[in-house]
Parts: structure tokens; sequence; C-alpha cells
């Protein structure tokens, strides 16, 4: 390696002891013989040098610094419960009610600084943000709250009733879904929306309105979206009609993602688990299981991140999932993450399992951002 390295920057010599020999012209004795004149401090001052050219020659064998996790904010007046952006220079993040007659904590990242946004709502908890690169946005919450901020400015939406909207996702912005329900175990709806107006799901089974909740849902396309709820409930769209699936999983599934390979789900309490869904759906929880997890996203690759209670983050490559030390502890839960193009990781969360829902925080891991501003 060190031989090759130095041949690229014109150096000839052998090795040894780290050090280049670098043999020295000959000098003739009176009789005409040649001897050979050894410099020991000349031998280490081109051994030095060949060192500086060899590290200089050798860049491309230098590994990169991993990337480092920062806490970047805690103890806001509400918890963080979902975290979305178009890309590290345009982030939001949503939680709960601030209980200072603004409402709902909403947040925004513009690369410099965070701002916080009133929505024009004076109470109530926001579960979910969703959009689209080029606009709009929209957040979900208590009361069937369904906010569609564009062009600066928060339009509430008419929408089919008034139970919690716990997800949001859409292909297109003409072409998007609400999840949620009245409770764990009873009012799941699923409401989609074609650009003008929300409409009930109508082939969504009579059994999941009675007995379960929609947490989330997440699609590959328009024809092709999972929906996940309370009471192992899972649900394929086909484009056509939402089909009953089976993930194995007989408890909530509290959040989906996909890439274009392959769908992710977590969810549970005691005990948290994993399931992806290529062909079928198979766990693969790490061992041992995590405590309860509530937030997963994938990568365009083979990566993804979920989290969960107690600040729990895993990570997910070829090999599989496993646990990873932020570095530094956390007293609250992680409850939602969210991945941006660049490789960053976004987690949010705060006191999540009872109300009110308070101490709000962020966790960042890639380049350092600034705090600045909340």
């Amino acid at each position: 390696m060190v031989r090759r390295a130095g041949a690229a920057c014109g150096i000839r010599r052998n090795v040894r002891l780290g050090l280049a020999l670098v043999t020295p012209p000959p000098h003739r004795t009176c009789g005409g013989a040649q001897r050979l004149v050894f410099n020991p401090v000349r031998q280490i001052h081109v051994g030095v040098l060949f060192l500086g050219l060899a590290s200089a020659c050798s860049d491309g064998n230098q590994t990169e610094p991993a990337p480092k996790w920062q806490l970047v904010h805690e103890s806001l007046p509400g918890a963080l419960l979902s975290v979305w952006g178009t890309g590290e220079h345009d982030v939001w993040a949503v939680g709960a009610d601030a209980r200072d007659g603004t409402g709902p904590l909403v947040v925004h990242y513009d690369g410099g600084e965070w701002e916080r946004i009133e929505t024009g709502q004076t109470a109530g908890t926001l579960w979910w943000v969703f959009g689209f690169e080029d606009g709009p946005v929209f957040m979900g919450g208590e009361g069937g709250v369904l906010l569609r901020y564009e062009g600066g400015e928060f339009d509430l939406q008419q929408t089919p009733g008034g139970d919690t909207v716990y997800g949001i996702w859409g292909a297109t912005a003409d072409d998007v879904w609400a999840v949620g329900g009245a409770s764990e175990s009873t009012g799941g709806f699923v409401w989609h929306y074609d650009g003008d107006t929300w409409e009930a799901e109508p082939s969504l089974d009579a059994d999941v309105a009675d007995g379960a909740a929609v947490w989330k849902v997440h699609g590959q396309s328009s024809d092709d979206a999972w929906f996940v709820g309370s009471n192992g409930v899972s649900l394929r769209w086909d484009g056509t009609r939402l089909e009953a699936g089976d993930t194995g999983v007989g408890s909530s599934l509290f959040t989906v993602h996909s890439n274009s390979d392959r769908y992710a789900a977590v969810g549970g309490m005691v005990s948290g688990f994993i399931v992806e869904f290529d062909e079928k759906w198979r766990d693969v929880t790490p061992d041992p299981a995590p405590a309860g997890l509530s937030g997963v996203a994938l990568d365009d690759d083979e990566g993804g991140i979920a989290v969960g209670l107690y600040g729990a983050v895993f990570e997910r490559s070829a090999q599989g999932w496993r646990e990873v030390d932020v570095g530094f502890s956390l007293d609250e839960n992680l409850h939602g993450v969210w991945l941006d193009d660049a490789g960053g990781v976004w987690a949010v969360g705060g006191q999540t399992l009872s109300e009110p829902l308070t101490d709000g925080l962020l966790i960042h891991r890639g380049d350092s951002i600034s705090s600045e501003g909340l």
C-alpha cells in the first residue's frame, strides 16, 4: 500500500522501519573504488519528507468521521410528535398544545434558525405533519383538524368527522390520505383528499371503525400504500380499495414507512417490535427486544431509523437493526423521526405517555445545526 502511494508521488525507495531509505550518490576513493556514504540525519529527514508525501497521497484511504448526534431542543412547552421537511433547510415539527393560548406547538427551521409558527388554532394538539416539495404542507390533530399550509397561510380544511387525525401521507398534492380514530379502541377512519375535498373511504371495514384506530399510513405510489393501527390492524390500498393484511402482530403498530424496496412498521409498549414487508410481512425485531417503538423512517437504500420510549434509537443496515448510542441521556421519549436527503436524522419527542404532553425535544444527527430562535 505504501509502495503504491509513494510510486504515485514519484518517490523511489525501500521501506525499513517506516523510513524511506534513499540511496545517496556513490563517492570515489583515491583508488577509484566506490563506497557508499551513510548519512543518518539525511536519511531521517528524507524519511519524514516521505511520510508527509505519502500521507498527502493517501487521502482516499482516510475514514470519514462518524456523524454526531446533537440535542438541539429540550423542555419545550409542548411535546413534539412529528417531524418532516423538504430538505435540511426546510424542516417542520408539530406537537402538543403549548397551553399558552396560542394552540399547538409548530416550529420551522430554515437552515439558519428556528421559528415558532402560529396556526390560528388557539388550542389542541397536532399529531402529524406531511407535505410536498412544492407545497402544500398538511398538519392534522385533535378535533378532526386538518390544516393546509401554503404561501405563508394556514387554511382549516372541512373534514368528514371530528375525531383525532393521527397520520397523513400522500402520493401527490391531490391524492392525500388522513387517518385516525376516536380512541385506541374505536372510531377508526380513513379519509381521502382529491385536491378539493376530504371524503371518508367507503371500503374501510366496519370492524375497524367499530373496534380500532388507524394510526398511520405510508405508500410507494398512488396504488400501493399500507395503513396500520391498533389491535393489529393493517390494511393495504391497491388503487381501488382497502384490503385487510396480516403483519403477524396483534397489538398496535404505531407508524409505517416505506422506500422503493420495502415497508417497515414499528409498535409495542412494554416490548417493542419491528416488522418489514417486501413480499410478505416478517418480524425483524432485534434481540434483545427494545421497549416500545413509535416512529420509523427508511432511507433510499438499506438504512433506516426507529425511535421510541426512553429516548431509544435503533438503526437499520443490510445486517439488520441495532441499538444506537446517541452519546447523551434523554429523560423523555422519542415519538417521530424523519431522514433528509443529505443523510441527516431528525427525531422529536417529549413527555408523550400522559396528559399534558410537555417537555418537547428534538435531536439531530449530521452536521451541527443551530438551536437559535426558540
